[in-house]
């Protein structure tokens, strides 16, 4: 199994970190997910955090539905 890269890293603990920043789990991003019609489950979620894997409209989904304006690399 091929590791994580530098920017898949980078990528989930952002999103890790601006889930952290706004008190929202799992579950409730998952909700919030299916209420804006994305059909998400949470172990999925989990699971793509976990390994940093996901593409760059999941990550934008996410952070929509989180209500993030902005987001800062450093």
């Amino acid at each position: 199994m091929a590791e994580k890269t530098d920017y898949e890293a980078l990528a989930a603990n952002l999103l890790k970190a601006e889930l952290k920043r706004k008190g929202v789990t799992y579950a409730q991003l998952v909700e919030r997910l299916n209420a804006m019609g994305v059909d998400e489950k949470e172990v999925n979620v989990r699971n793509k955090l976990s390994r940093g894997k996901f593409t760059a409209a999941f990550l934008l989904q996410c952070l929509s539905a989180i209500g993030s304006q902005t987001l800062h690399l450093a």
